[in-house]
C-alpha cells in the first residue's frame, strides 16, 4: 500500500491544528496598552503635548502594531518636527491588510505633514491618494482646494470647487465666481488694468448680486478717474454688502468732494443705515457731516441712539465726546471720560 496519501493527510490535519492553535493562542492587545492610549488621549485633550508623546511612545513600544498611536505621534510631533512626522507615518504606508478608512487616515496624516513643510507637490499626491481610495472624501477635495487657493491657481479652485459642490449638493454660484474676481485681482496687481476689468464685469455678468466684483470694478475706474462710474460701482458693492460697505465709505467721500458733489454724502450713509442700521463707522460718518453742517444736536443724537449698553464700542463713546466738547460742562465731560477708560479697563481685562 502506498503510504504517501497518509503523509499527505496528516501533514495537512498537523497544519490545520497548528493553524487552529495558533488563532485561539495568539497574543491579544494587552489591556495595560489600552489603557496607556487612552491615556494619551486624555493628555492630548489637556493640550499636554509632551505627555501624551511619552505615553504613546509606551503605546508602541509594547505594541507595534497599535496603528492609531502610531498616527497620533506623528500628528502631536508635526507641529515641532514635521520631518519626524512624515518618517512616523510613512512608515505606516508599507503595513498591509489596513482597512481603507485607516488608510485614508494615513495618507491624510502625510498630506497635512508635506504642507507644514510646505512641500504642496507631495501634499496634493497623498490628498489623490486618498480620492484613489475613496472618491467621495470631502476631506481630500477641501484640501486640494485649499491648496489651489493658497497657489493662486483660480482655475484649479474652480475646478476642486465644483467637485466639492456635487459632494455636497450645495450649488452657490458665487462659490465659483468669486475666483473670476479673483483672476481680475491678478491682473490688477500686474498693471493690467483692462483684462481685470473684462475678468470684474465677466463676473457681474454671471453674478449680479456678488458685491465684491464692483467693489473691484470701482477701484479699475477711480485708477483711469472716472470717477463717476467709480462712485457707481462702489455704491452698488456698499448696496450688497452691507456688512463690509466701510471698505469704500473713505474711496466714496474723496470721489465725491473730487467731483463736487459731496451734499450727497449724507445720503449715502443713509442709505447704508437703511440697509444696517448697527453699521457704526457710518454712523460715525454721518455724525461727523451732519457736524460739519452744523447741526451739532443732531450729530450728538445720532450718536447716542447708536450706543448698545450691552455692547459698548469705544469709538462710538469717543464719537460722542468730540461731539459733545461745546456744549457739555467739564464735569460732565469728565464723566464720560471716566466711562470709556473703565471700558478700556475692562476690554483690556477680559483679553487678559
Amino acid at each position: 500500500m502506498n503510504s504517501l496519501p497518509i503523509v499527505f493527510v496528516l501533514a495537512a490535519a498537523i497544519i490545520a491544528i497548528g493553524v487552529r492553535l495558533f488563532f485561539l493562542y495568539k497574543p491579544q492587545k494587552s489591556p495595560r496598552t489600552n489603557n496607556i492610549y487612552t491615556e494619551a488621549l486624555n493628555a492630548m485633550v489637556r493640550a499636554d503635548k509632551t505627555k501624551a508623546v511619552s505615553l504613546l511612545r509606551d503605546v508602541v513600544k509594547i505594541d507595534s502594531d497599535h496603528v492609531d498611536a502610531y498616527l497620533q505621534l506623528g500628528n502631536i510631533l508635526r507641529e515641532s518636527n514635521p520631518q519626524q512626522a512624515v518618517k512616523i507615518h510613512q512608515t505606516l504606508t508599507v503595513r498591509s491588510n489596513l482597512s481603507i478608512e485607516i488608510q485614508e487616515d494615513i495618507h491624510q496624516a502625510l498630506a497635512l505633514d508635506y504642507k507644514t513643510l510646505n512641500n504642496l507637490v507631495r501634499a496634493r499626491k497623498e490628498a489623490e491618494q486618498i480620492l484613489r481610495l475613496n472618491k467621495h472624501s470631502q476631506w481630500a477635495v477641501e484640501f486640494l482646494l485649499s491648496l489651489s487657493v493658497q497657489e493662486k491657481n483660480w482655475n484649479q479652485a474652480a475646478d476642486r470647487t465644483r467637485q466639492l459642490q456635487k459632494l455636497t449638493g450645495n450649488k452657490n454660484p458665487n462659490e465659483l465666481i468669486i475666483y473670476t474676481v479673483y483672476k481680475g485681482l491678478e491682473k490688477m496687481k500686474q498693471e493690467k488694468k483692462n483684462e481685470a476689468k473684462s475678468f470684474f464685469e465677466k463676473a457681474i455678468k454671471q453674478a449680479p448680486e456678488l458685491g465684491l466684483s464692483y467693489r473691484y470694478l470701482g477701484d479699475v475706474y477711480a485708477e483711469s478717474r472716472d470717477l463717476v462710474k467709480a462712485v457707481e460701482n462702489w455704491e452698488r458693492f456698499a448696496e450688497l454688502s452691507p456688512g463690509n460697505a466701510s471698505m469704500v465709505f473713505n474711496e466714496i467721500e474723496s470721489a465725491l468732494f473730487d467731483l463736487g458733489r459731496y451734499s450727497e454724502v449724507e445720503n449715502f450713509y443713509r442709505r447704508v443705515l437703511d440697509k444696517n442700521k448697527n453699521n457704526l463707522e457710518a454712523v460715525i460718518k454721518l455724525a461727523n457731516v451732519l457736524d460739519e453742517k452744523g447741526e451739532h444736536q443732531a450729530a450728538l443724537t445720532l450718536v447716542e441712539g447708536s450706543i448698545q449698553p450691552e455692547n459698548v464700542d469705544i469709538a462710538v463713546l469717543v464719537m460722542k465726546l468730540k461731539l459733545s466738547l461745546s456744549i457739555s460742562t467739564p464735569v460732565e465731560l469728565g464723566h464720560q471720560i471716566d466711562e470709556i477708560l473703565g471700558h478700556l479697563h475692562k476690554f483690556s481685562n477680559d483679553e487678559a
